[in-house]
């Protein structure tokens, strides 16, 4: 069992995928792609990296109102992250996963999420996979 974190539900739902994680606060308009999912941003960590089917893990938006359509127009041409944990959510990053059924969590403690880490998100609550865990099943799964 991993560790347990609590945040504040901004739109429910259950997911589970791998940490996508960012230090640095993302901008939705201009730098994440509706139509493919790709971030681009030049010296930002999560540059051309995909955000579909990741548990998106950052600080808080930056940016303009229309990120809450970018995140819309994610989940309508099916590259939306599974969910999002955020240390501070705003209403834009709010109304965007509201109107694109994308669980959300804020108030968590991201620095206790490992970029590539396995992440479930079920309600309000967080539960991270130690990197450890997993090393030690996959070495038992491949040697038996």
């Amino acid at each position: 069992m991993g560790k347990r974190l609590k945040g504040r539900l901004i739109f429910g739902g259950s997911a589970e995928g791998s940490a996508l994680k960012s230090d640095a606060p993302l901008g939705l308009f201009g730098h994440l792609d509706p139509r493919t999912g790709v971030y681009r941003e030049a010296g930002h960590p999560l540059d051309r990296k995909p955000v579909k089917g990741r548990i998106l893990v950052f600080p808080r938006a930056k940016g303009s109102t229309v990120g809450s359509y970018i995140l819309y127009g994610l989940a309508r041409s099916g590259h939306a992250p599974a969910a999002m944990i955020l240390a501070e959510c705003d209403t834009i990053v709010a109304v965007g996963a509201i109107i694109s059924g994308i669980p959300t969590v804020d108030q968590v403690d991201i620095s206790r999420i490992p970029d590539g880490a396995t992440v479930k998100v079920r309600g309000k609550e967080v539960i991270v996979e130690s990197h450890q865990r997993l090393r030690q099943a996959r070495r038992f799964l491949h040697h038996g």
